[in-house]
Parts: structure tokens; C-alpha cells; sequence
């Protein structure tokens, strides 16, 4: 050692020790158990540094598929639908920022069944052989079906107008079960439709109510619309959607009566069929209001209802919350507290309507 210099002989884990020693060690040309000491507490900060570290590198790495939890999606539309896929993207990216992601620490199963009874069954059962810990399903007709597959598997939906009526849960605030998630609106909402329409097309006098006879909601929504009908003289014509081919010609055979309009209510099978609707109502020159903003985005004329994209996000709240250990039991059935008026310009110019400046303030929406 140099001359001068002076060592109390300790290592870094006699701290006891070095503290009892330090204050009777007097150095003369530099303390060099001091450099000791904080070589040593260096040493300590990093080796505990990077026992966090590797810590934190294990947990990041992929889990095995056997230890990943497993969330089945039953995407009831046709995949190569872009609002259908702006939807999951939505869903899909509120679960990463709530931690999961999909290989890494979860596994996600899509299925698209395009609304077809037949290619539901199947996916319903393919999937429930994976036995996932969740199911997320869009739409009333998925739903019912996985609800008489499994009353084991928790399922969180979206989209669904009248999950009691449906028989989904036992009421919103205590869905017991295995089902719970995310309304789409409430009935009451339905008869704003009629109230829109009139508003921009005060001549209207009949009203074709497009609906789907197979859900709860298809009758909920016309009963809500039939409310309102007598206090603005307008005489509803309901129409059902089993096909395309159906749809065609009872649009066809109500629009040969004038001063005639559309209302599009809300069902998984009316937005299949969008397109043909919106053709047809451009044909008839028929005002017609839809219960979402993808008809106006697609040429219909004007849409009251929820953003469904921001909906699906809702719901992977939901599925995070049963993977952490929730039961869909507990979790409320939440319904929606904003609805967004959507409106397109150029098809009301076509059809020869001026939209009220008022109206334009208020949407949330206006396509030019």
C-alpha cells in the first residue's frame, strides 16, 4: 500500500463493523476507506440494480400458452367489413393499454361469423372447446346462442339494445349469470328517430321501420316508435330484414305512396344489409335515419346513435376485469350516457333537402 495511506481491512458486508471503525480511523493524506465505502455502496445499488432488472426482464418475457390466459372474440359480421375491423382494432388496442397483449401474455381467438346462425354454432363451439376464461360478443344473436352453450364461461357483450328482455341477465344493475356488458341504447331513444326525420323533412307523412323480428329488440324499438307516431301524423310501416331479397321489394312496394321516409333500427342483421338499404333508400329518394354513423359514412343520410368504436373499447374494460378475477355476476350492465347525430351532406342535396343550420350545429358529425 502506498505510504500514507491508510485501510481498516473491511469488506462491503462488515457495515456494522466499518461504522463502529470509521470514526476512530484518522487518515492523513486521504480517506481511503471512504473510497471503500462508497465503492462498496456502488457495488450494492448495482447489484441491486440489476436483480430488478433480470426481475423485470423475466416478467416481461412471453408466457407459455399453457400458462396465458385465453379470451375467445365472436365477432358476429363479415371480415372484410372495414367498420367491423376499425371496431376489434378498438377493442384490441384498449386491452394493451390495459396490459394485455395478444401472444405475449394473453390469447385472443377472433372468430367472424357474418351473422349467419350455422357459422355462429360452429365458432360458438370451437371455441368453448379452447375453454377461455372470457368471451367477448358483439351483438344479440351471438349472445343467445353461447348463453344456451355455456353458463360456466363468462361472457361481456356490446351492442345489445335489451339484454333483460332477451333473457341475458336478470336485470342491469345484478346480471347474475355469466353474462354481463355493454348496451347499445335504450328504448326511449328509438322515437328521437321520428323526431329527426320530421324535423328535416317536415312533408313526411309515412315511415317505414326497418327492424329484426328475431331479437327482443327488434319489437322494443317499434314500440318505442309507435309511442311518438300520432303526435306527429305519421303512419309507420314495418318492414323485417330475413333477406336481402325481402328487403328489396318491400322498400320498393312502400315507396310507390309519397312523402314516405326510413327509419333503420338497430340489429346486427340491418347492418349486414346496409349497402342494399342505403341503395335503395337513394333509389326511392326516401329520407331514411340509421341507428349508427357507418350508414352516413357509406351514403345514408343522417344516423342517431352511440360510436360503436369507443363502445367495443368500453368493453375490453370488462374482459380485464373478470381476468383479474371479477365475476361477470357483479359487473353492472352499463348503458350509454352520450349518443352522437351524424349527418351527410351531400346525400341530403341529392335527395333535395336543405338541413335546418340548427341541426347542423348541433351533430357531432357532418360528411360534406
Amino acid at each position: 500500500m502506498p505510504s500514507g495511506w491508510t485501510s481498516v481491512g473491511l469488506s462491503c458486508g462488515d457495515s456494522e463493523a466499518r461504522d463502529q471503525a470509521l470514526p476512530a480511523t484518522r487518515l492523513t493524506r486521504y480517506d481511503g476507506d471512504r473510497l471503500s465505502l462508497d465503492a462498496c455502496m456502488k457495488r450494492r445499488d448495482f447489484l441491486g440494480a440489476l436483480g430488478v432488472a433480470v426481475a423485470v426482464a423475466a416478467y416481461s418475457l412471453p408466457l407459455s400458452a399453457e400458462q396465458m390466459p385465453r379470451v375467445g372474440v365472436m365477432m358476429n359480421y363479415f371480415e372484410d367489413d372495414p367498420d367491423a375491423q376499425a371496431r376489434l382494432a378498438s377493442f384490441l388496442r384498449r386491452m394493451q393499454q390495459l396490459g394485455w397483449v395478444d401472444g405475449r401474455n394473453v390469447q385472443i381467438t377472433i372468430r367472424w361469423t357474418a351473422v349467419a346462425p350455422d357459422r355462429i354454432r360452429t365458432s360458438i363451439a370451437e371455441l368453448i372447446a379452447l375453454t377461455p376464461n372470457v368471451i367477448f360478443a358483439p351483438g344479440s344473436p351471438a349472445v343467445a346462442l353461447l348463453k344456451n352453450a355455456t353458463n360456466k364461461i363468462p361472457i361481456v357483450f356490446a351492442g345489445v339494445v335489451d339484454p333483460v328482455g332477451a333473457g341475458f341477465v336478470a336485470s342491469m344493475a345484478r346480471p347474475g349469470g355469466n353474462v354481463t356488458g355493454f348496451t347499445q341504447f335504450e328504448y326511449e331513444m328509438s322515437g328521437k328517430w321520428l323526431e329527426l326525420l320530421k324535423e328535416v323533412s317536415p312533408n313526411v307523412t309515412r315511415a317505414a321501420v326497418i327492424r329484426d323480428t328475431t331479437i327482443a329488440a327488434g319489437a322494443g324499438q317499434l314500440r318505442a316508435i309507435e309511442t311518438v307516431a300520432p303526435s306527429m301524423g305519421i303512419e309507420l310501416h314495418p318492414i323485417a330484414v330475413p333477406d336481402a331479397g325481402e328487403i328489396d321489394r318491400a322498400i320498393t312496394e312502400f315507396a310507390r305512396m309519397p312523402n314516405g321516409s326510413l327509419i333503420v333500427t338497430g340489429s346486427a342483421r340491418t347492418l349486414v344489409h346496409r349497402n342494399l338499404i342505403i341503395a335503395q333508400a337513394a333509389r326511392h329518394r326516401l329520407p331514411a335515419i340509421y341507428f349508427q354513423s357507418s350508414f352516413v359514412e357509406h351514403g345514408g343520410l343522417m344516423s342517431y346513435g352511440i360510436d360503436l368504436v369507443e363502445h367495443f373499447g368500453h368493453a375490453a374494460a370488462y374482459v380485464d376485469r373478470i381476468l383479474k378475477g371479477e365475476r361477470a355476476a357483479d359487473l353492472p350492465v352499463q348503458t350509454p350516457t352520450k349518443y352522437e347525430l351524424a349527418i351527410n351532406q351531400q346525400t341530403a342535396k341529392t335527395l333535395g333537402l336543405t338541413m335546418p343550420p340548427a341541426l347542423l350545429v348541433r351533430a357531432d358529425r357532418v360528411v360534406e
